[in-house]
């Protein structure tokens, strides 16, 4: 068993990360509207780096023996209580209340890794999506590959398309796939380059299950952009990511059979890339309801704190100490006839 499972990384002699202020005003003001007494305790998580805390999700198509052990001995515990509604055996994820993170596996041609980092809220929107064996399966805006990985935990789809438009990420995508997951379950994944807001034209009701992890105002990474210039013109274009995600959205219910479900999700806590898309969704589609995703938000609040202020068919994970996940926005439609 290898040592260096016992090691956290070390942040001594790596500069430290510097805060942009630009950012960091908008979304004071923003958030402080949005969010009320909340946001000051999100933005000292979101602010403090050294407080964050990293998930480990376990592949079961590479099993480690000792891991698990090893994982207890250090504080680790499973993320999520088995009482949930939908909680796939195979899908096993360790959190601790204590920040500091795993080393990373390096990508080794030929060789599946034992292990995913990731922030355990991520997991949210694969559990929504209660994916079974045999469905079909897109995920819409896949790269890096964490929630696809988390999917093929959770179920043996009949067909899984992985589709990521941007053509660096989408390198970043076969990467991870090919680092997590054996060559006969290649055969059922295929990996797109296609315009998301298109699929559902190209590809129409083709999919049980579609995954909308939309591309948003990371609100973790913008603290940190080291480019004032580059964060001025970010904050500027942000108002144009709602019609996208819009867009992706309204293709994704093209996409899916009648019947079937899809869940959205983002890493902002913006309201107008959150509910305000969701609203417009359920407003201009008459063959899309809601779906109650509630139960699975009270199963895991033991772990997660959740914004008071959502409807029972969304949840909004407000990062705090000591459960430092998210931000994260999850929502649940479902397609009840093709028009």
């Amino acid at each position: 068993f290898f040592l260096s499972l016992n090691l956290e990384k070390k942040t001594k002699g790596k500069p430290e990360k510097q805060i942009c202020q630009v950012v960091l005003d908008h979304f004071e003001k923003q958030y402080t509207a949005e969010l009320g007494d909340a946001w000051s305790s999100v933005r000292d998580v979101l602010t403090s780096p050294w407080c964050w805390q990293h998930a480990l999700l376990l592949n079961r198509f590479s099993q480690c023996p000792g891991l698990e052990s090893s994982l207890a001995v250090q504080g680790y515990h499973p993320a999520f209580p088995a009482a949930l509604p939908y909680l796939p055996a195979a899908l096993r994820c360790f959190i601790r209340r204590t920040p500091g993170r795993f080393p990373a596996q390096k990508h080794r041609p030929g060789k599946l890794k034992e292990y995913y980092l990731l922030n355990a809220a991520s997991l949210l929107p694969v559990l929504a999506l209660e994916v079974k064996d045999g469905e079909d399966v897109l995920d819409l805006c896949a790269a890096p590959g964490g929630k696809s990985v988390a999917l093929l935990q959770c179920a043996c789809p009949g067909r899984f398309h992985c589709n990521e438009y941007d053509d660096l990420r989408s390198r970043w995508l076969e990467q991870t796939i090919e680092s997590f997951i054996p060559d006969p379950l290649m055969n059922l994944i295929m990996v797109s380059k296609l315009d998301g807001r298109q699929i559902g034209n190209v590809k129409p009701e083709l999919y049980d299950k579609v995954l909308v992890d939309a591309p948003c105002s990371n609100d973790r990474s913008w603290l940190f952009s080291g480019d004032p210039q580059r964060a001025v013109l970010r904050l500027m274009q942000r108002k144009e990511l709602s019609s996208l995600q819009f867009q992706l959205l309204r293709s994704a219910v093209k996409a899916l059979r009648p019947g079937g479900s899809l869940v959205y999700s983002t890493c902002t806590l913006s309201k107008a890339e959150n509910s305000d898309v969701i609203n417009l969704i359920l407003d201009s589609c008459r063959n899309v309801m809601p779906v109650d995703i509630s139960e699975m938000a009270r199963g895991v609040s033991q772990e997660f704190t959740f914004f008071s202020g959502t409807q029972q068919h969304e949840l909004l994970v407000l990062p705090e100490k000591g459960r430092a996940w998210g931000p994260m926005y999850v929502a649940k439609l479902k397609k009840v006839s093709s028009t």
